[in-house]
């Protein structure tokens, strides 16, 4: 589990074929010394396994549908990456709550500058797009940003000079794939109301049923 608070922009060294799958070497400014092996990190929001540790990079593996479903198949030497160590219960939970579950990528639309902030519109395909609402929270390649504005098929963020500074959101043109998260709890919503009866709404029965009356 992660927060979406980036902790360092990290440079992919190498990428390594592997039997269906990619491993990438990522340098990082991280103190790599504190990593564990098989402990999870962030790439670009997408939850992947240290495999190996080195003073100044670890690396990590990403299978099939990983490479699939994000845009990670595309990173090269050289790319810059958002990462971020997996959350502890003791930390602050300053963004909101990200899994890593990438799942959709989009597109970067438009860029505007309104002074030292950005305004950014992206792509949103219907998996995601469904929960996003204003004032709402999504994590792009693996930032927690706030939606503003969003409609059928897109929505927009403002990022703050520190974000835009510290991600590499910065790197991002119009036409690049971005990886998405939606929040995970309009998910558990929506499930929840998939079983709600429907007709009557709530009656004295359901609210006994469910446990709020004696």
């Amino acid at each position: 589990m992660f927060t979406g608070i980036v902790q360092d922009v990290g440079e992919i060294e190498a990428v390594a074929p592997m039997p269906g799958g990619k491993r990438l070497r990522i340098a990082t400014r991280l103190d790599t010394s504190g990593f564990q092996m098989g402990e999870s990190v962030a790439v670009n929001g997408v939850c992947l396994t240290v495999t190996g540790i080195g003073p100044s990079w670890f690396s990590a593996d990403a299978s099939p549908e990983t490479l699939e479903r994000s845009n990670l198949g595309g990173l090269r030497p050289g790319h810059r990456v958002n990462l971020e160590r997996a959350l502890r219960p003791v930390d602050r939970l300053g963004g909101h709550i990200v899994l890593g579950h990438v799942d959709a990528t989009g597109r970067l639309l438009e860029v505007r500058s309104e002074g030292a902030f950005r305004t950014v519109r992206f792509e949103a395909p219907p998996e995601v797009a469904r929960y996003l609402v204003e004032k709402g929270s999504v994590a792009v390649d693996g930032v927690s940003l706030t939606v503003y504005e969003c409609a059928a098929s897109a929505f927009s963020v403002a990022v703050i000079p520190h974000t835009w500074e510290a991600t590499a959101l910065a790197d991002r043109r119009p036409g690049d794939r971005v990886n998405l998260e939606a929040d995970v709890l309009a998910k558990y919503v929506e499930r929840l109301l998939e079983g709600r009866p429907q007709g009557d709404g709530v009656t004295w029965d359901l609210l006994a049923q469910a446990g709020f009356l004696k």
